[in-house]
């Protein structure tokens, strides 16, 4: 019988941190550490993710908070779980008022992940937001999932 693991990998498609970031992390001494960025932290719109393991499926959790389920975009293809973002905050202008400075609202985020065919089943993959926190659950397969031990009775 053959053993299937199964991994999530962060994908990103930045080659470079934010300025802030860079400047921030040179007075913190590990400039050169960017692969192991976790950008939640600073003013980017990056969230958060937990990644959990059950018996029976993965689940991934975005920090989200502000955002409205119609906010996200959450896609699978040739292995890949994409979740995004975007959200434009604009305000009306009252008729007669005079703005001396307006600042527009965006953010935007995606974020991928890598997890092979075999070991989720893609058509059963669900998401729910709540609180901030939007949840994507990724039933495994029934073949991948552990098997109890069998109790061979010596004759």
């Amino acid at each position: 019988m053959e053993d299937t693991i199964m991994t999530l990998v962060k994908l990103r498609n930045d080659w470079m941190p934010s300025f802030p970031s860079l400047i921030d992390r040179f007075f913190e001494g590990d400039l050169m550490d960017w692969n192991s960025t976790n950008f939640a932290g600073t003013n980017s719109t990056l969230p958060a993710v937990n990644v959990k393991e059950s018996h029976d499926e993965f689940k991934i959790e975005v920090a989200a908070p502000g955002m409205k389920k119609d906010d996200f975009k959450i896609s699978y293809e040739n292995g890949r779980l994409t979740i995004s973002s975007e959200k434009k905050n604009e305000r009306e202008e009252k008729e007669g008022e005079i703005i001396s400075r307006k600042e527009f609202s965006y953010q935007s985020f995606q974020r991928s992940f890598a997890i092979a065919d075999t070991v989720v089943s893609a058509n059963k993959i669900t998401a729910m937001y709540e609180d901030g926190i939007l949840n994507v659950v990724l039933p495994k397969r029934e073949e991948v999932k552990p098997k109890p031990a069998r109790e061979i009775k010596i004759k």
